[in-house]
């Protein structure tokens, strides 16, 4: 099992890299267990995603310079269009921890582009979903990628979502890999088939 590697992104390591600087990088992600600011608005947990990155200091944002309240300005107007995308806008003004489970994880995901990445790690978005909700997450994902022109990499143990919408597949078995290639190769890959399905005594 290995137990050691190295991460790089576009030529920089990221290992000891703090996660603003991840972040400034290109590199957005969304977690197995949902991670939303729970007392804040849906609104506002997208609209805080952007903070990374205002041009405004505190000073600014203390006397409202132009600046500033046109920066907000584009902020809330960016939050607002993510949350159409993501069938949300009807709930701008619930809180994170009213949301019903499917919408919260959606906002995740919504929050994550508001960063404006250029990699998207989706990890398990699916859990949890009922087959409706994974219908919709995926309908979600293959439009994001298309519109925002960006790289996703995907962990997924449901195999409806990742044969469903991803162009290149690697299965990993205890921290190896085991098959790389399209989604067709990978479902009659005998490894794979014997990592997960068992091999006949």
């Amino acid at each position: 099992v290995p137990t050691a590697g190295q991460i790089s992104f576009n030529g920089q390591g990221l290992m000891k890299m703090p996660t603003h600087r991840i972040i400034a990088a290109g590199i957005a992600r969304t977690f197995q267990s949902i991670r939303l600011f729970k007392d804040l608005s849906v609104l506002d947990n997208v609209r805080i995603a952007h903070y990374a990155q205002v041009k405004y200091g505190p000073l600014a944002a203390f006397i409202r310079t132009k600046g500033f309240v046109e920066e907000e300005k584009n902020i809330k107007e960016h939050s607002l269009a993510l949350l159409r995308i993501f069938n949300l806008e009807r709930y701008v003004n619930t809180l994170g921890k009213n949301l019903p489970y499917g919408e919260q994880r959606r906002l995740e995901i919504a929050r994550a582009l508001a960063t404006r990445p250029r990699l998207l790690l989706l990890d398990e978005p699916a859990a949890g979903m009922n087959p409706g909700e994974i219908a919709l997450l995926m309908e979600l994902i293959q439009r994001i990628r298309q519109e925002f022109k960006l790289t996703i990499v995907l962990i997924e143990h449901q195999m409806r979502v990742v044969m469903g919408i991803c162009e290149r597949i690697k299965v990993l078995d205890f921290g190896e890999t085991i098959a790389e290639g399209k989604p067709t190769e990978i479902q009659n890959d005998p490894r794979v088939l014997e990592a997960y399905l068992g091999k006949e005594e």
